[in-house]
């Protein structure tokens, strides 16, 4: 099915200098408060207190007194990073990796303190909770897409089950877009970068334009922005020898703020999304090695996402007390086609359509009263999946034609949550919460098999009874199932917080969040998967359990009374019981993805941030994390060696890199009564990690280094930047294809293999191992005015 809604979109590039005009001519007084700006170094915004809105309290708190381990950054360090999409920050934070799938463009695969998930299923739930301008995000899908107009990103590691609920397990993740100005100012911005690399594509080209200013003079104020991005594509094909990569992006956003009376905000945002380019650029490294950008694919693929989102804010002061209420609303829309086996031959694509409708409403109640201080609330959720996969094989494969299935489901959630700080002294407070939720998920699934050709979002795909469309199918096999089950449980918290004085702190926690259970999209093998519903394996209806996750964290913050120095450590302890999994084997349809619950495991890690000011001219950064995960008990086969043993104990968690750690520096000094330089360097090291529960895809470790030059003048700021500067190879995934279905004797035989060899320079196991960028240089403009 096409996506539609260009028409909205064509006219943002002549909208973008329509908006810069407008902001030059309406912003002389922010002119005066930009030049005002250029008497305080950058380094003290860059070191400035920052105001985080994670703990959902009337009064915004300073990240330094928050209890909890967070990464907090403001709009001006957001533009030091240059940030173009939340994946930038994945080497910004220790044991956080906010990445993407690879498999389908904008897909997020994030994953805090070793909790991720390594599936483009939509119908898997996250581990990691996304929040835009306080909305939940139903799934990962068309999360990792460009950004701009960024107030405040906030990164919350470790579970959040309380105030943000289920599936925040690893964390959360709160992107603030800026609200509308009570003065008039605006933003333009343009940059081009691309690969310098002879071999690689071409460059990616984008602009930006922001104005906000009242529209009734403390009674109603506005924001309107627009986003164009025009990538020719990082990569080279060597199939063809094309520029691959290609995509095209823009974003219009509105926002009106509605100030009544004094105790009474409205704010209202509306965001028009699209995007479209090629599909993954898949290296299958039974052809080529692993530490190279080298890929040939027959079909060069695309993916299409278009999005609707809209939110509004009601915030009402009564005495000590703040009611907010928070609405928001998303459509999203998307298609897919990719080359699986990443081979200059055919012999295996793969096709979605995926279309998400949620609603959401949050209303809660922040009071102080005497020495308490209490937030309670409600949360409702909903949410409509509709997912299409069609898999292509060559007739010699797959002779009855191509596999086609999919999922249907409504989804339902409502919660009630509590939590109060009381202070039993001044120095001491205790802390406890609890959250009651309950979550429907009603389903339609289809198996993914040979059938003719139909729909599973257009509900013309049968979901129940033998399948007969097919000559020669299996008269033992039925077409699918439908199911509805719901899951209700009670998740507790209780914490404390010791503060020595206004610059120093020590705290501890434990909490229980949970991660919903639910169902399987893109099932493959569904006799094997009945089979083991009658032997203690999947149930019989179906739906893999909830995920428990028992948090404990202590951790100490420290800033000296200068504010030169901050040092942040935290400790923790993660017991997951009945891990949600996706287990990747080879099989007739290619790989075969099946969802179980598989292990209970255990977490250690510990992990640290600071900073330091040397004067006003020179910021220092630096940050580590280290986890130690293991198995304590297993369920499943997860070794793909046909038993349940010590070998399957063994085996490393996936998405669990051992270590993280990184250094960075600001330098900043004038040139000028209103001029001066800029220059930044950050560099990140991320360990090796296992992709795939049987360990036979992994994750190379990387040294990732950043770095810019900014001339600051007035308003405007020129800059030069490079990201990725050592060129290390990254990829989004390492998906094993093969079995008989997948034989290229041409290539040297299967493309799988028993054989665990996940760092040969050219193993035997074809692979699907979809590659990130390499290292870029940039130059960008902005203005403000």
């Amino acid at each position: 099915m096409p996506i539609s809604g260009n028409r909205v979109v064509r006219a943002i590039s002549g909208g973008l200098s329509a908006l810069a005009l407008a902001a030059a001519g309406a912003g002389v007084a922010h002119a005066q408060d930009a030049a005002e700006d250029q008497e305080q170094s950058s380094i003290d915004l860059l070191n400035a207190d920052i105001i985080v809105t994670a703990t959902k309290k009337k009064d915004v708190e300073n990240v330094q007194a928050v209890p909890m381990a967070i990464t907090a950054f403001n709009a001006q360090t957001l533009q030091t990073l240059q940030v173009r999409d939340l994946q930038t920050l994945t080497f910004s934070a220790p044991n956080v990796s906010l990445d993407q799938i690879g498999t389908s463009r904008g897909t997020a695969n994030f994953s805090i303190r070793g909790l991720g998930v390594n599936s483009s299923i939509p119908s898997i739930d996250p581990t990691v909770g996304v929040f835009v301008d306080g909305v939940y995000i139903g799934v990962n899908s068309g999360l990792v897409f460009d950004v701009f107009d960024l107030g405040s990103v906030e990164v919350a590691r470790g579970p959040q089950g309380i105030l943000y609920g289920r599936n925040t397990t690893g964390g959360a993740v709160l992107v603030n877009t800026g609200d509308p100005t009570s003065d008039f100012r605006g933003n333009f911005r343009m940059f081009y970068e691309g690969p310098i690399d002879s071999g690689r594509g071409s460059g990616n080209f984008a602009a930006q334009a922001v104005v906000s200013g009242p529209l009734i003079k403390d009674k109603l104020n506005f924001k309107i922005g627009g986003y164009v991005n025009n990538d020719e594509g990082y990569f080279r094909n060597l199939f063809n020898g094309r520029n691959f990569g290609k995509a095209n992006t823009e974003i219009v956003r509105g926002a009106l703020e509605f100030l009544p009376s004094d105790a009474v905000r409205m704010v209202a945002k509306v965001e028009f999304f699209t995007s479209n380019g090629d599909g993954p650029a898949g290296q299958n490294r039974a052809r080529f090695k692993r530490d190279t950008f080298d890929f040939s694919i027959d079909n060069g693929g695309f993916y299409r996402n278009e999005a609707w989102f809209a939110t509004h804010k009601t915030e009402i002061d009564i005495g000590e007390g703040k009611i907010t209420n928070i609405f928001g609303f998303r459509d999203f829309k998307s298609a897919t086609s990719g080359d699986i086996d990443a081979l200059p031959v055919f012999r295996f694509h793969s096709e979605t359509e995926f279309n998400q409708r949620q609603y959401s409403n949050e209303l809660r109640y922040n009071v102080r009263v005497g020495d308490l201080d209490l937030t309670t609330g409600g949360f409702w959720f909903q949410q409509k999946l509709g997912y299409d996969e069609i898999r292509r094989f060559p007739s010699f494969i797959s002779p009855l034609g191509a596999q086609i299935g999919g999922g249907r489901q409504d989804h339902d959630v409502l919660g009630l949550f509590a939590a109060g700080d009381y202070d039993v002294t001044d120095k001491l407070t205790l802390t406890a919460g609890l959250r009651w939720s309950r979550e429907t998920k009603d389903v339609a699934v289809t198996y993914i098999r040979p059938r003719a050709t139909c729909s599973v979002i257009a509900a013309t795909c049968a979901t129940s009874g033998r399948n007969t469309t097919i000559p020669g199918a299996l008269p033992a096999e039925n077409n699918g199932f439908t199911d509805k089950r719901t899951w209700e449980n009670w998740g507790p918290k209780l914490g404390f917080q010791y503060k020595f004085n206004g610059d120093a702190q020590v705290y501890g926690s434990w909490s229980r969040a949970f991660r919903s259970g639910g169902y399987n999209f893109r099932i493959t093998n569904a006799r094997a998967f009945e089979l083991l519903a009658g032997v203690g394996g999947p149930n019989p209806n179906y739906a893999f359990d909830e995920e428990q996750v028992d948090s404990y964290e202590v951790g100490v913050k420290y800033r000296t009374p200068d504010r030169k120095l901050t040092l942040n450590l935290a400790a923790f302890r993660t017991e997951v019981g009945n891990m949600q999994r996706e287990v990747n084997e080879g099989s007739a349809a290619g790989v075969a993805q099946s969802i179980f619950n598989t292990a209970d495991a255990r977490i250690d890690g510990i992990e640290g941030e600071g900073r330091f000011a040397v004067n006003k001219h020179l910021l220092l950064t630096a940050n580590f994390g280290y986890i130690d995960g293991r198995y304590t008990k297993v369920l499943f086969d997860l070794s793909s060696d046909g038993v349940v043993n010590a070998a399957d104990r063994a085996l490393a968690l996936p998405r669990l890199p051992k270590w993280t750690y990184g250094a960075g520096a600001v330098l900043d000094f004038p040139t000028g009564e209103s001029s001066s330089i800029l220059a930044r360097a950050n560099w990140q090291f991320r360990d090796r990690f296992a992709y795939t529960d049987n360990n036979f895809g992994w994750i190379a470790s990387a040294n990732n280094l950043d770095a810019s030059i900014s001339y600051n003048t007035g308003g405007l700021t020129f800059t030069v930047y490079g990201r990725n500067l050592l060129d290390q190879v990254q990829h989004g995934g390492d998906t094993q294809i093969g079995s008989g279905a997948a034989q290229i004797p041409v290539f040297g035989g299967p493309l799988s293999t028993g054989v665990n060899r996940p760092f040969a320079e050219n193993p035997a196991v074809g692979t699907f191992s979809p590659l990130a960028r390499g290292r870029v240089l940039g130059v960008e403009l902005s203005a403000n005015f």
